[in-house]
């Protein structure tokens, strides 16, 4: 417990992104800027900025003459003879925090690709790549209650934003200008809070000026959808973005004060390691390894595996159903003890495939099961009872059920059901699966 005087001296934390996807780590690592969680704090000196003059006759030339490295600016591309310029002043009162794919010194959080598995183009920038170099930025109150606010697009090295001619943008009844980046800035906030009884809400798109707009017909479409006038750009405990590429989840720190920690979840991993559960087939005890451990550094032998499809739980085994001859002349339970011979020398450490569970016979796929690391998904801090389907992440059974009836941006083309700890898109009748172990025969 804190003496009032060290809680005065702690830093005020606005609140944390998460990236979906990497549960709790880079694959390499987290370095620098680039990580799978980003923590926003109160800074020493306020950077924010706010809108000011508006230059709504500008020459081309003219706007390259107003925008300089000294102040920030917005500018849109009406034509090429006309360029409305929106000088932006500092604003004392709050901080800015910028997300992007740049590695520029103006980018506060290096944010990549996201991949099913997070494998892919996880250490390169991609030329590919759907996100903006400068998607999107957060400004946050010093002040109690600390609100946070989000913008489409960032500001360059030369405190810069620059809106094309193709990009789509409208005056405003106030006499602003406003636009929409390129692919967008999606936004979801889940209805209930971040809480048990949380609910997915509709994604809204965020524009340059923080106004609120339903989804336009396609992603990078020129023609905006209609302004929500009711719903504001304020982030929210549980709020998701979407960067066309990789989606975030904004945590308030009240929020993340009521949600397990790491040391919690590792409690609960022993708890459920100390109840001993059994394989049915191999009649040995099942450990979930310790979170700081992969599923690859982990002794096979005591690995949980499950069915998806009726959920019983097991160690791994070469048991695949009904005995019958190959093609090949051998039995396929002969070849079934030569594919565990090698699963045990460490070559098919991730086998998954349909199989016929030994309890029920119910055939389905058989994978490994990992704990979710990342605790700022978790909605409460229940024990882990289901799994994802087919990835086979635990977690609890209220925040299997929120991502599994959330739909998340999929590209630039659509939306899907993913895992949040891996964004594997989940299986369309069976989402997850509740887990059904064998207690110890003593």
């Amino acid at each position: 417990m804190l003496s009032p005087e060290q809680d005065l001296l702690k830093p005020v934390k606005y609140g944390e992104l998460i990236v979906l996807g990497y549960n709790g780590s880079l694959p390499n690592g987290d370095r620098g800027r680039r990580k799978s969680r980003f923590a926003l704090f109160k800074r020493p000196k306020a950077n924010g900025v706010k809108p000011s003059t508006v230059h709504s006759t500008c020459s081309a030339q003219t706007a390259r003459a107003i925008s300089n490295k000294l102040q920030h600016s917005v500018s849109y591309t009406l034509s090429r003879t006309q360029t409305v310029v929106v000088e932006y002043t500092h604003d004392s009162t709050t901080d800015m925090f910028q997300i992007g794919r740049s590695t520029e010194s103006p980018i506060d959080f290096v944010v990549m690709d996201t991949g099913a598995g997070c494998k892919a183009n996880s250490d390169t920038l991609t030329s590919q790549s759907t996100i903006s170099r400068f998607a999107c930025r957060i400004v946050c109150q010093r002040a109690p209650p600390y609100t946070a606010h989000i913008y489409a697009a960032g500001f360059d090295s030369s405190k810069s934003i620059f809106l094309g001619e193709k990009a789509a943008k409208w005056w405003c009844s106030d006499s602003q200008m406003d636009g929409l980046t390129t692919n967008g800035v999606l936004v979801m906030r889940p209805r209930h809070g971040f809480t048990c009884e949380s609910k997915p809400g509709p994604w809204r798109e965020i524009s340059v000026c923080g106004n609120v707009f339903t989804l336009r017909e396609t992603r990078s479409a020129q023609k905006r959808g209609k302004l929500v006038e009711h719903e504001c750009h304020e982030l929210t405990d549980g709020t998701l973005i979407d960067l066309c590429g990789a989606t975030l989840l904004w945590r308030s720190a009240e929020g993340l004060s009521r949600t397990p920690s790491l040391k919690q979840l590792e409690e609960l991993r022993r708890e459920l390691n100390a109840a001993r559960p059994q394989c049915p087939v191999g009649l040995h005890t099942l450990a979930f390894p310790s979170l700081q451990r992969s599923i690859r550094t982990s002794s096979l032998q005591h690995q949980p595996w499950v069915y998806l499809r009726c959920g019983h739980v097991h160690g791994y085994h070469a048991w695949r159903g009904r005995r019958r001859v190959s093609k090949h002349g051998s039995t396929e339970e002969e070849e079934e003890n030569e594919d565990q011979m090698e699963v045990q020398e460490g070559e098919r450490e991730m086998v998954e495939g349909e199989r016929e569970c030994p309890l029920c016979r119910t055939r389905g796929l058989y994978v490994p099961l990992k704990l979710g690391r990342e605790s700022g998904l978790y909605l409460d801090g229940a024990p882990p009872t289901h799994a994802f389907n087919p990835c086979g992440h635990v977690c609890s059974e209220r925040t299997a059920a929120f991502w599994s009836d959330l739909l998340l941006p999929h590209g630039a083309h659509g939306f899907h059901n993913a895992c949040p700890f891996c964004v594997r898109p989940l299986a369309r009748d069976m989402k997850c699966v509740r887990l059904i172990f064998q207690g110890p025969l003593d």
